[in-house]
C-alpha cells in the first residue's frame, strides 16, 4: 500500500481556530492520536481545505474575527455536502446557552480550553467510531436499498410480460394481424407527445404520462380473453345480447389488472392501464360504456387510446371487415368528433396524421 492509499484510510481532522498557539497544541493531540492534523486559522481556510479533501472531524473554534464558530457550522449544517461532518466546538465558552446553542445548530460535541490530551483524544476517538459506523450502516442502507430496487425491476419486469403474453394471446384470438398492441402502443404515445405540445393538453401530459401511457395502451382490451369465440370471432352483426356480453370485457380487463396492482402497487402504468381498460369505449357525448361518461369525466388516457384503438383497427384487415385506407379512416375519425371522440384530440391528430400513417 503506498503513502497515499495509507493517508486515505486515516481520518483527517480539520481544526479550525484563529490562535496558532491553540492550533499548534491541538495538531501535536491530533497526530499523537494516530490522524492526520489539518489546521486553518479562518473560515475561508477551512472552505478551501473542506473543497481539497472533505475531513471526517471538525474542530471548530466559537470565538473568531471574520466569522464566528456559530456561523460557519450553520453554514456546513446547511451543505448536503458537509453536513454529515462531525463538529465539535472548541472554546473557553463554557456557558449552557453556549453548549444548547451549539448543539441546536448540529454540533456533537464541546471540548473546553486549556485542552488536555486525554480528554481530547477520547471525545475524537469516539466520535470517529461514532461517524465510521453512520458511514458504514448507509453504505449497508444504500446496498440493502438497491438490491431491494433490483429486485423491483425484476418483479415488474416479469408483470409486465405476462400481461403482454396475456395481451398478445388475446390479439391472436381476435385474428388480428399481430401488431395491433403494438400499433397503440406507439401512437398513443405518438399522440400524447403531440398533446403536451399543445396548451390545452400540457399540464396534463408530464413526460411520466408519455411513458406510461406507452406500456398501458396495448393492455385496453386484455378483458377479452373471457370473451367466448363466439362472440369474439363472429363476423355477422353482433346480437343485443352478443352485444352486451362483449361490453363486459372492459370490466373485466380492469379486474384483471386491479388483481395485479394489488400485489405490487408500484407499477404507475398498470394503474393508467386499468383505467383505459375500463373507458376506452366510453365516448365524448356519453353514449359510451360502461358507466355513460361523458367529456372530460373520461380519464384522458382512455380518450387518447380510443382514437387510436379505432384508427388502427379501421385501417387493418379483421375477420368481420376489410382494411380501410388512412383517408377513409380520418374522414370516419373526423366525423365523429365530439360525438364518440374528444374534438380537441381529433384537432391534435389532425395535425400529426402523417406521422400515425408511417
Amino acid at each position: 500500500m503506498n503513502t497515499k492509499d495509507r493517508e486515505e484510510k486515516i481520518a483527517n481532522i480539520l481544526i479550525v481556530d484563529d490562535i496558532v498557539a491553540n492550533l499548534v497544541v491541538l495538531a501535536n493531540m491530533i497526530k499523537q492520536a494516530g490522524y492526520i492534523a489539518r489546521p486553518v486559522t479562518s473560515v475561508k481556510q477551512a472552505m478551501q481545505a473542506i473543497e481539497v479533501r472533505i475531513p471526517q472531524l471538525i474542530l471548530l473554534d466559537i470565538s473568531m474575527p471574520d466569522m464566528d464558530g456559530f456561523e460557519f457550522c450553520e453554514i456546513l449544517k446547511r451543505n448536503p455536502t458537509t453536513r454529515d461532518i462531525p463538529i465539535i466546538f472548541i472554546s473557553a465558552m463554557n456557558s449552557v446557552e453556549d453548549k444548547i446553542r451549539g448543539f441546536n445548530l448540529g454540533a456533537i460535541d464541546f471540548i473546553s480550553k486549556p485542552f488536555e490530551l486525554e480528554e481530547v483524544t477520547m471525545r475524537v476517538n469516539n466520535h470517529l467510531k461514532i461517524y465510521r459506523m453512520q458511514q458504514e450502516l448507509e453504505e449497508n442502507n444504500a446496498r440493502l436499498q438497491k438490491l431491494v430496487n433490483e429486485q423491483l425491476d425484476k418483479i415488474a419486469m416479469e408483470q409486465k410480460n405476462i400481461l403482454f403474453a396475456m395481451a398478445k394471446l388475446c390479439e391472436a384470438r381476435d385474428n388480428a394481424d399481430g401488431r395491433h398492441i403494438e400499433n397503440v402502443g406507439k401512437g398513443a404515445r405518438l399522440l400524447a407527445l403531440s398533446l403536451q405540445l399543445s396548451k390545452k393538453y400540457e399540464k396534463q401530459v408530464s413526460d411520466s404520462f408519455i411513458e406510461c401511457i406507452e406500456l398501458a395502451a396495448p393492455l385496453h382490451d386484455i378483458g377479452k380473453i373471457a370473451m367466448p369465440d363466439s362472440v369474439l370471432l363472429k363476423r355477422e352483426a353482433l346480437t343485443d345480447k352478443e352485444a352486451e356480453v362483449m361490453k363486459t370485457h372492459a370490466k373485466i380487463g380492469a379486474d384483471t389488472l386491479k388483481t395485479i396492482y394489488s400485489a405490487g402497487g408500484y407499477n404507475d402504468f398498470i394503474r393508467m392501464a386499468i383505467e383505459i381498460a375500463y373507458s376506452h369505449h366510453e365516448k365524448w357525448d356519453g353514449t359510451g360504456y360502461p358507466l355513460g361518461l361523458k367529456g372530460e369525466e373520461i380519464p384522458l388516457s382512455a380518450r387518447i387510446v380510443s382514437v387510436i384503438d379505432v384508427y388502427d383497427t379501421l385501417v387493418s384487415k379483421r375477420c368481420y371487415k376489410e382494411a380501410f385506407t388512412h383517408e377513409e379512416s380520418m374522414k370516419i375519425l373526423n366525423e365523429e368528433s365530439g360525438k364518440s371522440f374528444d374534438p380537441g384530440i381529433i384537432e391534435i391528430l389532425n395535425k400529426i396524421q402523417k406521422q400515425l400513417k408511417n
